[in-house]
């Protein structure tokens, strides 16, 4: 009892010592420091005469004159729910970020190169979808836009009443189903006569616009008192926004598109009185903005139908609560159909008309229903704009006669671009959530692959942002509609171990130690005498396994679940390594005392002599690849025993099988066990989905909802971390293991990012049957390599090992 009393002391003081206010901005440098302590003096600023929270879409213009073009125009802007802006007709900024009203972003722009001598005008474009809003969206339940200069100089451009703006009555929602759980927001339906073109333009006439409605001063989180939404500086960096042409017409009826449409800007002209249908090819998945550019065509209306690949046949059962028709080969279009979501443009006979929507959409396919009036409509163009987080893919990968590998990886690299925004996401059609169990694996892609590190934190942090007076996260954040998944609370904590052991950042780690407690504190009540948890509440999401009751593990009345207690002794491990490294070693014993009892009793609860393997609960009744990966993985068997349950595991297709998310770990139990030689041999899941025509890896086996899920992506870990071996040894990644499982690979290599530079390791099997490899560590970094069984001691720089 005594002992408990003074680790709860040691918890309640480190608390004020490990407060974390805010991450660090990706512009912090050109942040006032002024900004981040107190109120703002910029307002923010909403239209006039209309509710504080309805749906509604408001552009706002200022207005204003400079003797000379500055060398630097430092701004901060953010809106609720999110904003486009515009200097002198020119797109500089979208956002927010997404976070919530304790974190409410602000985007930092310098908006010199695009000012000019004499009169400048800024304009924003500003919209609320209100109880429409996507799940992910956050919302004060307020329309507002504010801006705020960074010093004096830029002050003349603060929001207030001196900014005019006024209502876009062109926009309204619009709805079509979508197959399956869809949260990501509503089309838009948009009629152009009522559209105000130009209004960001410099000549547009606004003198009709009445004055904006100044509200409360922006303050920034930690102001005293500050009622309103906490602004803090972005902590990722702008989205990346590059023009993407489609492919092709896959099917044209009632028209016949010219040559060069679509690779160009070429028009196409659709008769008056008719109907027509075009449906675009992009040729792989994307995530950005539709842009159309149409004349004429008086009334004609344009419906722009979104879709990952078109559906076929009937309805048929999946894992889930909803039935899904299959999709099929996404190559083939030819007597299937489009059902989606969809925007629908009602043309004025106007010339020169762009239709850009506000939020970004994902498709492959975009189908194209126009039915035009009295008047021809003159289509001039069709094109993306992709959008997505600014990743840059630093790795190199080759393995001569295995072009498969390859295309493994840019179709996960894709994947994982798709599914990063502003957040991670689970999926970029139908949700746009970042789920803490993908995004652990969604993160480790990002270490593996890239030098990002912004990315991670933010997903780290928004987890701590998420979590509840219980002491746990939500499954998913940001969201304004609370879900609670209590298995994803601890891949939360294992993913910030990940962080540490490629990054180190342990002055920042440090900062999460009380929340990883309050986690584990949570867990500790559901803890039996029999060292073993009861019946964990809320969703213990697994896997979407046949066999998994609403992906759910199989457990009893009681609990007495291995795969709840295999979880919770990997987690307590974990934080016990942080704890005893960077927080407070009483906390570490206490975590590791009690994976130890835990430890101690699993074999004699679970394990079925049979079958050879660890049974799913006390009653032995069923079996499945998830709970014996994860007892390998906890070490409750190693060497031989291990490599006998990881062969059973395998083989035994009577167990409940992995679907392509939990590979992830399947795989990992693989390496573990010394069986990471067989890597190259279950990949079946994957060549599966590329035999399908699949551009990005699917949540599930068919039939599937979402064509893109990021947890599908893990290859692009482990032909790194398996098949050439390359793996942290020591937090901060300082020191580098290498120890390559090649298969039946006679040569391959590669290099990935690392904190200090990057790893390169190249592999040749010759005919003697010996390996050369050649390994280079960036400076200041060691390691070791082995190989059949023995170990030899890197240096930082290249080393040529001949070894047999």
């Amino acid at each position: 009892m005594k002992t408990r009393v003074l680790i709860l002391l040691s918890l309640l003081c480190s608390l004020s010592l490990s407060a974390q206010i805010r991450l660090e901005g990706y512009r912090q440098a050109d942040v006032n420091p002024e900004l981040l302590a107190g109120r703002w003096k910029a307002r923010w600023i909403s239209m006039p005469g209309e509710p504080a929270n309805v749906y509604g879409v408001y552009h706002m213009r200022k207005t204003f004159d400079l003797v000379e073009v500055p060398s630097r125009f430092i701004v901060h802007a953010t809106a609720d729910n999110r904003y486009k802006l515009y200097v002198n007709g020119q797109f500089v900024s979208l956002g927010p970020s997404r976070g919530d009203i304790y974190n409410w972003n602000f985007e930092t722009v310098d908006l010199a190169p695009y000012l000019k001598k004499g009169k400048n005008v800024l304009a924003a474009v500003v919209w609320n979808y209100a109880e429409q809003k996507p799940v992910a969206q956050i919302s004060f339940n307020q329309t507002g836009f504010l801006l705020q200069g960074n010093t004096d100089a830029e002050a003349v451009v603060n929001t207030g009443d001196s900014w005019l703006c006024m209502k876009n009555e062109a926009y309204a929602p619009w709805h079509k189903p979508v197959l399956g759980y869809y949260v990501a927001g509503p089309g838009e339906l948009l009629a152009a006569a009522k559209y105000p073109w130009g209004w960001e333009q410099p000549g547009y006439d606004d003198s009709r616009w009445q004055k904006a409605r100044s509200g409360i001063k922006g303050g920034a989180k930690g102001s005293r008192d500050y009622p309103g939404r906490l602004l803090v500086p972005c902590p990722i960096p702008p989205m990346d926004m590059q023009p993407e042409r489609f492919e092709a017409v896959r099917i044209a009826e009632g028209v016949k598109a010219p040559a060069g449409f679509l690779k160009s800007k070429t028009s196409l002209t659709v008769p008056a009185n008719s109907k027509v249908r075009l449906l675009l090819d992009n040729g792989k998945l994307t995530t950005g903005y539709l842009s159309l550019l149409f004349s004429k065509g008086k009334e004609a209306e344009i419906a722009i139908g979104y879709a990952e690949g078109l559906y076929e046949g009937e309805e048929k059962s999946t894992t889930k609560s909803y039935s899904l028709p299959e999709k099929g080969n996404r190559d083939e279009v030819k007597g299937k159909r489009l059902i989606g979501y969809e925007d629908k443009v009602i043309a004025d006979g106007g010339e020169g008309r762009n239709f850009t929507t506000l939020w970004w959409r994902t498709w492959r396919y975009v189908d194209l229903t126009i039915s035009t009036a009295s008047e021809p409509l003159v289509l001039e163009d069709v094109y993306g704009t992709f959008s997505a987080y600014p990743f840059r893919r630093e790795i190199a990968f080759s393995a001569p006669g295995h072009e498969d590998l390859n295309k493994m990886l840019d179709i996960g690299w894709r994947t994982a671009r798709l599914c990063a925004n502003e957040t991670y996401m689970d999926c970029p059609y139908y949700e746009q959530l970042q789920y803490f169990g993908d995004t652990r694996i969604q993160a480790m892609i990002t270490l593996y692959n890239t030098h990002d590190a912004y990315m991670v934190k933010n997903a780290i942090e928004q987890g701590r942002q998420s979590i509840v007076a219980d002491g746990i996260t939500m499954s998913r954040y940001p969201s304004s509609l609370h879900q609670f998944i209590s298995s994803f609370s601890l891949w939360w904590i294992c993913m910030g171990h990940d962080y540490w052991m490629y990054r180190g950042d342990e002055t920042y780690m440090k900062t999460l130690l009380p929340a990883y407690r309050g986690v584990l504190s949570w867990y500790e009540q559901w803890l039996k005498p029999d060292h073993s948890l009861g019946y964990v509440p809320h969703w213990f999401f697994a896997d979407w396994s046949a066999g998994f009751e609403s992906g759910e593990p199989v457990r009893e009345k009681e609990g007495n679940s291995s795969f709840q207690d295999l979880m919770y002794i990997l987690t307590l491990e974990s934080a016990a390594e942080m704890e005893r490294a960077f927080g407070i070693p009483s906390m570490a014993d206490h975590y590791t005392e009690i994976a130890s009892a835990i430890r101690a009793t699993i074999r004699s609860k679970y394990w079925d002599e049979a079958h050879g393997l660890f049974a799913d609960t006390y009653d032995h009744r069923s079996f499945s690849q998830h709970v014996n990966s994860l007892a390998i993985l906890a070490g409750i068997v190693t060497g031989d025993e291990a490599v006998a349950v990881m062969k059973r595991t395998l083989s035994d297709t009577s167990l409940i099988q992995a679907t392509i998310y939990f590979r992830y770990y399947v795989h990992q139990a693989l390496k573990a066990a010394g069986m990471g030689d067989q890597l190259l041999d279950n990949l079946q899941i994957w060549r599966d989905q590329m035999a399908l025509g699949l551009t990005t890896w699917a949540e599930m086996p068919e039939p599937t909802r979402s064509d893109c899920h990021a947890w599908g992506a893990s290859p692009n870990i482990e032909f790194f971390r398996i098949l050439l071996g390359i793996d942290s040894k020591a937090p901060g990644f300082k020191e580098v293991r290498i120890a390559p499982s090649l298969g039946d690979l006679k040569e391959v290599s590669g290099t990935m990012p690392h904190p200090a530079g990057s790893v390169t390791a190249a592999y040749k099997i010759g005919k003697d049957g010996k390996l050369t490899a050649r390994l280079v560590l960036p400076s200041g970094t060691t390691g070791v390599f082995v190989w059949n069984g023995k170990e030899y001691k890197l240096k930082s720089g290249e080393q040529v090992l001949t070894v047999e």
